[in-house]
């Protein structure tokens, strides 16, 4: 949450979008002529609005909270809301079978806000193109921002649709509608990762605002990219190998990150999801958010906006993103203080009774405990929409106190100008250790996941209820070199990540590179819809719901040279 950094002013309405109809079509608020375009000024103005464009998504139509695309379409949470119509997209989601590519909202909506995004990107590098190095002396770091922008963007998009159109600022009218999304999956992460290769090789190591993106960013995001790609899928979506040498990539990039001494954990995990910390130390990038800024109502994150405890007298809507029982018991821990692996899950955890992982109460309201660290407000059952259907726990990562200076109610939503993380450093130390295990040298994996593991166990000081007591029993532990052989090793960091990054959105997508998501989700179902009925019908079919449709109103936009993914 930053009032004056970088987006002290965010000129919205100032770009010209070259570009059709359908997703690539975007109508600014106010339009200035090319050559209004021409100053440094201006274009300083048009790489603002580029960075702005990456925190434009909206309710219905995210691009950086994926708490529908990862968290409830994983085995973390369930919908919430109102019943299983209320907002019955996600509801669709949540149940795979039920998303079709015809979906307005959501699937659609998210297509179009980035290309919107990839759009301000390209229109900025047009601009800054058009200046020799003597007119704009920043030229070239700010290209190098702006295909970091842009590489974001299309990564974003490569998760959610894999089939995707690339084009670059060169690309007119006519070329796009000729680019079709048939790539090779493996040349279409080539192409995002030739974007970040180029930040990584001209951007400065550090830069004047904190919200302009660095060269240790670029290694950070392009590591992420080559780990994605290094679990090769086929036309279907199966994993049929993992690349070595990509995996040495991001061991490389990650080291790079790590070894350059600027980022590093935060003492408590807390520190992570509150604006009065935010850009510390963990914080590698983050979208920027605003309030307070002389504008009406700041620039907010609206996307998690839904998200709030309904029935709290503080809030009053929308109780999604309710937490999922699996997800509840995956906190328990057995007496040495590790997680409870093969039967985590046989039944409901009483949580008066068992020792959990703290980040248990940093991450799920429970009724009695503490809410977002303010033990006189402790979260209460009563708080909870539709407790007949989702059960009583809901989420709170990313939700913010009535009270926090980021807060703003507009109408029954919410909005937080608490800054977004995209890559944190616990993310870095655990894709490190992902490639450490895959090249089969856990043993250089098991001391960056007991970092995690040992910043978790120190994480409890905002914890306690208000008569000084604890409100779980906490037991965490390292791991140790015992039977750390390469299957047990991937079983803990799988683990691991999913506590670190729980309700974060990260789970789906790790699911699916992994290759497991088709037998972890039916084995969540088969359990969790004798817990929760209206999961009744969910299932998830392998070769199919790894990933979204390609919106229909773009394939008959471009008459069919967009193609459907398998099985939709």
């Amino acid at each position: 949450m930053k009032a004056k950094i970088l987006f002290t002013a965010i000129l919205s309405g100032l770009i010209i979008f070259s570009s059709c109809k359908k997703a690539l079509d975007y109508t600014p608020k106010g339009v200035l002529s090319a050559s209004d375009l021409k100053t440094p000024a201006a274009v300083e103005g048009l790489v603002t609005a580029a960075y702005a464009a990456i925190g434009n998504g909206d309710m219905i139509g995210p691009i950086y909270s994926d708490w529908a695309y990862g968290s409830v379409r994983s085995d973390d949470a369930y919908k919430g809301g109102g019943g299983t119509g209320d907002v019955g997209e996600v509801d669709a989601l949540e149940h795979y079978n039920l998303v079709t590519p015809s979906m307005d909202s959501f699937v659609s909506r998210t297509w179009k806000n980035l290309f919107k995004s990839i759009s301000r990107a390209n229109a900025a590098l047009r601009a800054v193109n058009s200046l020799s190095d003597a007119e704009f002396p920043n030229k070239k770091t700010r290209l190098a921002e702006l295909r970091f922008l842009r590489a974001h963007s299309y990564f974003t998009m490569k998760l959610l649709y894999k089939n995707i159109p690339i084009f670059d600022e060169n690309a007119t009218s006519a070329d796009i509608l000729k680019v079709s999304n048939t790539l090779s999956n493996d040349d279409s992460w080539n192409k995002i990762a030739a974007d970040f290769q180029y930040a990584v090789d001209n951007l400065p190591a550090s830069q004047p605002e904190k919200a302009r993106a660095n060269k240790l960013n670029a290694q950070a995001y392009l590591a992420k990219l080559k780990l994605y790609q290094a679990y090769e899928q086929d036309d279907k979506h199966h994993v049929t190998n993992i690349n070595k040498t990509r995996l040495q990539e991001v061991v490389t990039l990650t080291q790079a990150v790590i070894g350059s001494g600027k980022y590093s954990l935060s003492n408590d995990i807390a520190d992570d999801f509150l604006p009065e910390t935010e850009n510390g130390p963990e914080s590698v990038f983050a979208i920027q958010f605003t309030i307070n800024d002389g504008t009406t109502s700041g620039r907010l994150n609206f996307e998690d906006g839904l998200n709030y405890p309904h029935g709290a007298p503080q809030y009053g809507c929308c109780g999604f993103h309710a937490a999922s029982q699996n997800l509840v018991n995956a906190h328990t821990t057995d007496v040495n203080g590790l997680p409870n692996f093969d039967n985590f899950n046989n039944s409901i955890a009483d949580l008066t009774k068992v020792t959990v992982d703290p980040r248990l109460d940093h991450t799920v309201g429970i009724d009695g405990h503490p809410y977002k660290y303010d033990n006189t407000k402790p979260f209460s059952n009563s708080w909870v929409r539709d407790p007949g259907v989702y059960g009583n726990f809901h989420t709170m990562r990313n939700q913010q106190l009535a009270t926090s200076s980021s807060y703003f109610k507009l109408g029954p939503f919410m909005g937080s100008a608490k800054n977004y993380d995209i890559i944190r450093y616990d993310d870095i130390l655990l894709m490190q250790a992902e490639a450490y295990i895959e090249l089969g040298q856990q043993a250089s994996a098991l001391p960056l996941i007991n970092q995690i593991r040992n910043r978790a166990a120190a994480s409890t000081g905002r914890l306690k209820k208000l008569d000084g007591t604890f409100p779980s029993t906490y037991n965490v532990k390292p791991y140790s070199l015992a039977n750390w052989n390469q299957d047990y090793a991937r079983k803990a960091l799988q683990w691991e990540r999913r506590l670190e990054f729980a309700t974060e959105g990260a789970r789906f997508f790790d699911l699916v590179r992994w290759g497991i998501a088709e037998k972890t989700l039916n084995d969540y179902i088969n359990i969790e819809k004798g817990r929760r009925p209206f999961l009744a019908t969910a299932k998830f079919t392998a070769g199919r719901d790894e990933y979204l449709p390609i919106p229909q109103s773009e394939i008959t936009f471009t008459n069919g040279l967009y193609k459907q993914n398998p099985g939709y």
